[in-house]
């Protein structure tokens, strides 16, 4: 695709986390873990105070780095759509090389697929979580006394996930084998080998510091630890309940705290070669995650089954811009994941797609006040739809579940492992739609959702972050409610959101 917009002289560096709590890092007043090198990034660079996820979890958020836009209102977990608008590949089109290295092996699943392959060049390692990767018959890795993440969980894939991560682990024995290592060791290769060339984006990205927390000793006997069981690293996605002693609930925060101290190590190598090289004067450098993480606060552990509290949902970003240059300064614009992609093209100079709802946010850089939205969505498929206003937070539940929801899609895939096709029983009740404002003019797969969202069980909450910044005490405001759930409505409207969302959570379009 040839734009013809004169391209700037300019590379982006994109250094992706995936579950990084931003209570948890020093620049957002977080002391679990010392983050040096997060705090050596936020003194040259915007700390972003009011930025939210959008669609959650990970591959919902990617599609929304991909496309700039929400994803989690017509469709849950899956691939890039073929209407879809790739950041990456548009940068390839425009003579703009595009390189990933990553560890997240969920690209790499059914569920996901078609994400990798959008980049120029790219490099994928092995080994996390349950990824199906060192061949280990009948294996009995499993320590004595482990607390099985799974426990309880019928289905078989699940049943293996657990074994499997302790075989990859067996190959794990150092640090440097560990996949978030190998990842930003290619990364840093690309930067060595590309340093003196120009018209390049660069996006490392790790899966840590996602569950489970697995780390060398090294990183662990910098916290003090009452705890004294077997292998406890990999909370359930549950309430906290009885069985969890307060050593276990500080023994998983001091396992992340580790986990953490890796990545901002890891961060930091970045950073050297940014330093070695004089980058920083033509590079633009964005830090980011996916989502945040529970560690027991609100009384749950970890996400997508429980409320999107803050600690998941308004995230850390940082941006060094070196055509603003502004540095060691905090933002409170309003913005979300959905910005990254616009902001990428923007730098280089490149139009911004029709359908992509995300804005470039280098006058937000120029300007950290700069209101670039009125509200931001955000949520999971089936679940609460969340709104804020950087004031209030609005959390609305499913009013009428007796209307269905369908995904709408030409990737009848999702999230469950090595196979992941949308099930046949689902299958045989699809119909062709005549699309969505974004699918380019193309029908598309209209297929019931029939599995529960146990999310959207929860009650409809609003709070005023204003003077309950801790999300603690839901309050009861008529007039507030309604404010919020007009915004919600009008960029859900916005979206292209099918109607039945709309019928379903009880609001008008």
């Amino acid at each position: 695709m040839n734009t013809g917009e004169e391209k700037k002289k300019m590379r982006v560096i994109m250094v992706m986390f995936d579950s990084l709590n931003r209570n948890m890092l020093n620049p957002y007043g977080g002391n679990l873990a010392a983050t040096p090198n997060f705090n050596r990034l936020a003194e040259h660079s915007v700390t972003f105070d009011n930025c939210y996820a959008g669609s959650l979890p990970c591959m919902p958020a990617r599609r929304e780095l991909h496309t700039g836009r929400y994803n989690f209102l017509h469709r849950s977990w899956g691939p890039l759509e073929p209407f879809d608008d790739s950041m990456p590949e548009l940068l390839n089109h425009s003579g703009i090389h595009s390189h990933m290295v990553t560890d997240h092996y969920h690209y790499f699943e059914d569920g996901g697929a078609t994400y990798h392959t959008r980049y120029r060049t790219w490099e994928g390692f092995r080994g996390q979580e349950g990824d199906a990767w060192k061949g280990v018959v009948s294996p009995d890795q499993i320590p004595e006394g482990y607390r099985n993440r799974c426990d309880g969980v019928a289905d078989n894939w699940e049943h293996n996930w657990v074994p499997q991560d302790f075989v990859n682990r067996s190959y794990m024995e150092t640090e440097e084998k560990q996949p978030q290592s190998l990842t930003f060791e290619a990364g840093c290769s690309f930067i060595r080998t590309n340093h003196g060339a120009d018209q390049w984006y660069l996006q490392i990205e790790t899966f840590d510091p996602h569950e489970p927390f697995f780390s060398q000793d090294k990183f662990k006997k910098l916290f003090q630890d009452p705890y004294n069981g077997g292998v406890y690293d990999w909370p359930d996605y549950r309430k906290v309940d009885e069985r969890d002693t307060p050593e276990e609930i500080l023994h998983l925060r001091a396992e992340y705290a580790a986990l953490l101290t890796m990545c901002d190590e890891k961060l930091g190598e970045v950073l050297d070669l940014l330093d070695e090289y004089g980058m920083w004067k033509d590079t633009m450098v964005i830090v980011n995650t996916d989502h945040g993480f529970l560690l027991a606060e609100h009384g749950q552990w970890a996400k997508c089954h429980c409320p999107f509290y803050n600690e998941v949902a308004r995230i850390p970003l940082f941006i060094w811009d070196p055509v603003t240059g502004a540095r060691g300064i905090h933002a409170d614009s309003l913005v979300q994941t959905i910005d990254l992609p616009a902001t990428i093209l923007a730098q280089f100079g490149l139009r911004l797609p029709e359908d992509m709802e995300g804005v470039p946010l280098q006058p937000v850089l120029a300007d950290g006040g700069k209101a670039v939205r009125k509200a931001a969505l955000y949520g999971i498929f089936g679940g609460q739809i969340n709104c804020t206003d950087g004031r209030y937070v609005y959390m609305r539940s499913p009013v009428d579940t007796d209307t269905g929801i369908y995904q709408y899609t030409l990737m009848p895939t999702r999230h469950g492992g090595r196979r992941a096709f949308i099930e046949n029983g689902e299958l045989e009740k699809m119909t062709l739609s005549e699309g969505l404002s974004f699918t380019k003019g193309l029908p598309v797969l209209r297929i019931p959702y029939e599995k529960e969202v146990g999310q959207a069980k929860y009650d409809t909450m609003l709070f005023d972050l204003e003077n309950d910044p801790g999300q603690e005490h839901p309050i009861h405001d008529e007039e507030a409610e309604r404010y919020m759930a007009a915004l919600m409505a009008e960029r859900m409207k916005e979206n292209g959101c099918p109607e039945e969302i709309f019928m379903r959570y009880g609001l008008k379009k």
